[in-house]
């Protein structure tokens, strides 16, 4: 799968994804009806992919965990106002995205899209694939040099661009739901999507096939 199709594809809502909204929506009418121990079900539930996402938008662990524990103590502090209208966790993502990009105004840290994040995800095949073909010894060189060039790449994007990029391409997330997240329309998202992929491409036009 070329790079083009990976960048464009459209995740929609699945039944399972409804279902999962169903189960978080009643372990929290049960934090809200006063049963606070329930909310450890959304912590363990969530950490890591709430964790993996701010991680890639700030690139510094140590911020990334400083951001996601804080992340989970403003959901459990505004727990009330939730009201089901969206799922939990695009919920719980928009608090974790706003601290994020809260911070990284702030310091004006510079991130970088982790490649080898993505190795952990086990999601790094399909995207080498489709960037070199390269085999062996020269396929780790390719992939450091390739890590540098994404990142050189992604920096030239804006901090929200960059975001809905880690939105989708890390977590899989749909553009209804990044939409959600941002708050901004569905359009503007694919708009986002758009501009990276034409970015990305003509950056790493050496690598594709």
């Amino acid at each position: 799968m070329g790079l083009t199709k990976a960048i464009s594809k459209t995740l929609v809502a699945t039944p399972e994804r409804r279902q999962e909204a169903d189960a978080d929506w009643e372990v929290v009418r049960k934090v809200q009806a006063g049963d606070v121990s329930a909310f450890d079900k959304l912590i363990l539930k969530y950490r890591e992919r709430v964790y993996s996402v701010i991680y890639n938008l700030c690139a510094n662990r140590e911020d990334a965990a400083d951001l996601a524990q804080g992340t989970f103590i403003k959901a459990f502090q505004s727990i009330n106002r939730f009201q089901g209208q969206s799922s939990f966790f695009t919920w719980l993502y928009r608090i974790g995205v706003n601290a994020t990009l809260t911070h990284l105004r702030k310091n004006r840290l510079r991130t970088f899209f982790s490649f080898d994040l993505i190795t952990e995800e086990g999601k790094a095949s399909e995207v080498m694939d489709a960037l070199t073909d390269k085999v062996g010894a020269d396929r780790e060189v390719v992939v450091k040099e390739l890590q540098e060039k994404l990142n050189e790449a992604m920096q030239k994007l804006s901090i929200n661009h960059r975001m809905v990029v880690t939105l989708f391409e890390i977590d899989g997330l749909s553009h209804s739901e990044i939409a959600e997240i941002v708050g901004c329309s569905v359009g503007t998202v694919r708009s986002r999507l758009h501009y990276a992929k034409q970015l990305l491409q003509a950056e790493l036009q050496a690598y594709l096939r």
